[in-house]
């Protein structure tokens, strides 16, 4: 078994220790070939500021930079590896520059702990999935925006408590969606100004006695401000990953209220939309099946995403400051659910570039009285009270004796028909071009 870089001497009883490592690193090194380039990144940006304050000489720095570069190159190309008995992402790098520059390769942990090494890869790994996100939200609001301007006048019926309720538009359907994303990009934008804080030089929460320039890895590094405080920038980890998570939620809960309309609006009792045969999938009984299987699984997808925030408190809102190895399980619920809400985007895009809207709908007679409150407004500009017209057109109902007027459709198709589509673009470009 390698000797640990924490360890002094070998370890004298192998067994008891193989026991307890495998337990206590369960599945992190998978997690760690994620962190593997942020982690090397971190690392030439900290020797870089060491040789700057005269802790590396400039060819111990240069002779560290080539072969970080190198290792960067191996990450990039799959060729890396953690090798069976390294500990961690840390411990590989730093033992493969001591296998490869000798003496020097042990100094680069200098006024560093494996606590703000790990914090600083994190979130130069949240920060960059955080941009992956954008964009592929970016993506799907384009669509959305796209898709509403195309059927502004297409009809759809409105539904409160899952009645007919008035009408409304295919336009402001999609619209609607869209500019739920706005919002869910603030939360986003707010996710990613906790994480964009540097916390490399803070070490094990109580700083270093080497006079450190953390501004200068800070900037290296591409982070827009600190942690200045040492132990709380140990105390935000668990913290970036709970906001990060929430604002994910964010995004999931929208589409899975998307997705649902789309299992609903997919039925054969609704048939407001329909989708190629080879998007959705078929019984293994009923021939005439055509599941929404898509959505369904995004809607899945999302709501166990919805769930994290509220498995992150419980992981780490008992623990008191300072680090705690219950933080290494942040990972195992995050890392996944990433790559989960960009899949469900990429995916929810694709189907809707093969969505089929259909027209007419409004003209089934049991949406006849959809368009009750226009005639009821129609009274009122004729003189009668709003009091007044309501009763007239409710007891026409109760009596079935309501004819309705079609001409007055068009009154509400012009007021649906005001969709607000650049201001919903202009609001989600103001926030997307905060991301740095």
């Amino acid at each position: 078994m390698a000797t640990k870089i924490w360890q002094k001497t070998a370890s004298n009883n192998e067994e008891h220790s193989g026991i307890v490592e495998k337990f206590t690193v369960g599945n992190d090194i998978a997690f760690d070939y994620v962190l593997a380039k942020f982690d090397v990144l971190g690392s030439l940006a900290h020797c870089e500021m060491l040789h700057s304050i005269g802790l590396l000489t400039s060819d111990e720095w240069n002779v560290l930079e080539i072969e970080l570069k190198n290792i960067l190159a191996e990450i990039a190309q799959g060729n890396f590896s953690i090798e069976e008995g390294i500990e961690d992402i840390h411990s590989q790098v730093e033992h493969l520059l001591i296998q490869r520059i000798g003496e020097t390769g042990k100094k680069i942990h200098s006024g560093r702990s494996r606590n703000d090494q790990v914090l600083t890869d994190l979130k130069l790994y949240l920060k960059s999935e955080i941009k992956e996100i954008v964009v592929q939200t970016e993506v799907l609001f384009n669509t959305l925006i796209q898709l509403s301007n195309k059927h502004k006048n297409a009809l759809l019926p409105g539904y409160t408590h899952l009645q007919v309720a008035m009408p409304s538009s295919f336009g402001l359907w999609f619209g609607a969606y869209a500019e739920s994303l706005v919002d869910d990009l603030e939360l986003l934008l707010a996710a990613h100004n906790v994480t964009n804080k540097s916390p490399l030089g803070s070490g094990a929460g109580y700083g270093s006695s080497f006079p450190l320039n953390r501004k200068l890895t800070a900037d290296l590094l591409g982070f827009k401000t600190l942690n200045v405080n040492s132990v709380y920038a140990q105390m935000t980890r668990g913290k970036s990953e709970k906001v990060l998570a929430m604002a994910m939620s964010g995004i999931a809960a929208t589409l899975s209220k998307f997705a649902y309309d789309m299992c609903l609006y997919l039925n054969q009792n609704f048939g407001f939309i329909a989708f190629p045969n080879a998007l959705t999938t078929g019984s293994s009984i009923m021939p005439h099946k055509k599941n929404p299987d898509v959505f369904e699984i995004i809607r899945a997808r999302t709501n166990r995403i919805q769930a994290l925030p509220n498995e992150l408190t419980l992981l780490t809102n008992n623990l008191p400051s300072g680090y705690h190895r219950d933080f290494q399980l942040t990972k195992e619920g995050l890392f996944p659910a990433i790559q989960s809400l960009k899949d469900c985007l990429t995916m929810f895009d694709f189907m809707l570039q093969h969505i089929e809207v259909k027209t007419n709908i409004v003209k089934d007679s049991k949406y006849d009285y959809m368009f009750s409150v226009e005639n009821v407004n129609q009274q009122v500009l004729d003189g009668i009270p709003f009091r007044e017209a309501y009763k007239n057109i409710g007891l026409a109902i109760e009596s079935d004796s309501f004819e309705p007027n079609y001409n007055l459709q068009h009154n509400h198709i012009g007021s649906i028909g005001n969709l607000g589509n650049e201001q919903i673009t202009a609001a989600f470009n103001e926030i997307k071009d905060q991301f740095i």
